[in-house]
């Protein structure tokens, strides 16, 4: 899996980026990432373009879930960073870190007016037909709704969808794998309120552009109501702090100056002028 994977700069990126710019829209992309440092790496990481084609924001999952983490590495705290936008102040969180109080606090506090919450078709860890199943949908209801109503902002999800060509990819799995994979609950699209309720929600059993128009001035109201990030809240009492460096694998103190390295025209260069002083 980690063969063919994308880097942040790469030319599929890139293509990403111009058809931003020349559309003139946003873009909100899930993708694994590949990492420079190790050819086994892979990050479930986030990147939020702008309209000029420029990388606003790259995020990487702070922690994959459950399964996920037999192919993705834990992200840092780098992305959690809101940013402004001609549409208004926008953040994201990939799928279950919507349900960490603290990584989404951490974007209320900067202000955010737009949640960008992004969830894979299905999560398939038990068997469908019991009650212990995860019934994705409802689980995205409560995280969106739960993160619109504490923000007061619009919270816009995209789930994605398992179709017959994913399926037919996932052949060599076998037929009770496929099953399960088939008869788990979806997830939803939805694009949801700052009081916490939906304005238009579709399903993901099949491709359809979901489109709402929204009114940042609804944010308001229910700001006047509960401002977690304002006056409805106690920092004198509780006192959040987040590491927001960019996480590397190791940090060299002499920053590779006076190195010992030498090329071949600088050898030759120095032995003949030795030598001639002799």
């Amino acid at each position: 899996m980690c063969q063919g994977v994308p880097r942040r700069l790469r030319p599929e990126i890139l293509s990403i980026c111009t058809a931003a710019r020349d559309a003139n829209i946003i873009v909100s992309m899930g993708f694994s990432e590949s990492s420079g440092q190790s050819v086994g790496c892979l990050w479930n990481s986030n990147i939020l373009i702008g309209t000029d084609g420029s990388i606003l924001n790259h995020h990487r999952k702070l922690v994959p879930t459950f399964f996920e983490k037999l192919i993705w590495a834990n992200g840092d705290g780098c992305g959690l960073r809101v940013v402004e936008s001609d549409k208004g102040k926008i953040g994201a969180l990939i799928c279950g870190e919507n349900t960490n109080p603290l990584a989404r606090f951490s974007l209320m506090a900067q202000g955010e007016q737009i949640h960008l919450s992004t969830y894979p078709p299905t999560w398939p860890t038990h068997e469908p037909s019991t009650n212990e199943r995860y019934d994705l949908a409802e689980a995205i209801r409560i995280r969106a709704g739960a993160h619109s109503f504490e923000a007061k902002a619009f919270n816009v999800v995209a789930a994605s969808r398992v179709d017959e060509n994913a399926l037919d990819r996932l052949g060599s799995l076998g037929e009770e794998k496929l099953r399960i994979i088939a008869d788990s609950p979806r997830g939803v699209s939805m694009v949801v309120g700052p009081n916490g309720l939906p304005l238009k929600e579709t399903s993901s059993e099949e491709d359809l552009i979901l489109v709402e128009t929204i009114d940042l001035e609804k944010c308001v109201v229910p700001k006047q109501f509960h401002d977690v990030v304002g006056y409805y809240n106690r920092f004198d009492v509780f006192d959040l702090k987040v590491n927001r460096r960019n996480v590397s694998a190791i940090t060299f103190e002499d920053g590779n100056i006076n190195t010992r390295s030498l090329n071949f025209s600088s050898i030759e260069n120095s032995v003949n002028k030795s030598g001639n002083q002799n």
